[in-house]
């Protein structure tokens, strides 16, 4: 008898709704960390103008790369549900 793997609803990818729902999450505290380095560098003199002026420059392209990135482990391939099986009275040896 050949068993199938247990397909189970962890395993499962996640919805696209909710893959998007995190990318935009990501993107959005990214984009609000450029815009307090945008402040910031209105407040901030020496090297910290120039960190300030980094991250209100560089993170735009590092929220994009990290909100398209796929997040967590493979999820490997979607089992699908086996086929019927028949199960036969055993013949009671009487008429038919």
């Amino acid at each position: 008898m050949a068993f199938m793997k247990q397909q189970s609803i962890t395993s499962l990818p996640p919805s696209p709704e909710a893959e998007r729902r995190a990318r935009m999450i990501k993107y959005s505290v990214a984009m609000g960390i450029r815009m307090v380095c945008i402040v910031l560098m209105l407040f901030v003199n020496g090297w910290w103008l120039l960190v300030c002026a980094a991250g209100a420059i560089l993170l735009p392209y590092f929220a994009v790369v990290v909100a398209n990135v796929h997040g967590g482990a493979p999820a490997g391939t979607v089992v699908r549900p086996g086929a019927i099986e028949v199960y036969r009275r055993p013949d009671d040896g009487g008429p038919k």
